[in-house]
């Protein structure tokens, strides 16, 4: 048996456009998006939230990350202890171009560049305010 762990992102109201903004960074697409309309939550939401995304996915090469937006009245209080980590592996320019796509609109944290353990590693919060780690060895 495989086990798999996955990233699910909570947005207050821009999951898909981030998961856009990460199917162009990561080479990847959305494979999966469900809006609220028509759902168990429909009525009880306001009408300019209807469209917004209940639950998607996207795949880049085997990978997955999950998304969707917050219901009103369920704050996001940022991304706090945790990182989303992107390993290339032997592939440093790919590694590069994931990172400085990441970083567009962000705020890189730690350049990327050989670290001291080898390989090549960088830190990046991007625009949506989600932290980042790219490594490649």
């Amino acid at each position: 048996m495989t086990m798999q762990l996955d990233c699910y992102l909570s947005f207050a109201g821009n999951c898909e456009e981030a998961l856009n903004f990460y199917a162009r960074c990561l080479g990847g697409k959305i494979s999966t998006l469900m809006r609220y309309e028509g759902s168990p939550m429909d009525k009880d939401l306001p009408a300019n939230w209807k469209q917004k995304v209940m639950h998607a996915t996207l795949e880049a090469e085997g990978a997955q990350i999950m998304g969707s937006d917050l219901p009103p009245g369920m704050a996001l209080n940022g991304y706090n202890g945790f990182t989303v980590s992107v390993y290339i592996k032997q592939d440093v320019e790919r590694a590069r171009k994931v990172f400085d796509a990441l970083a567009d609109g962000g705020q890189v944290r730690m350049p990327f560049a050989p670290p001291f353990w080898g390989g090549h590693f960088g830190m990046v919060q991007d625009k949506f305010g989600v932290p980042w780690m790219v490594s490649c060895e």
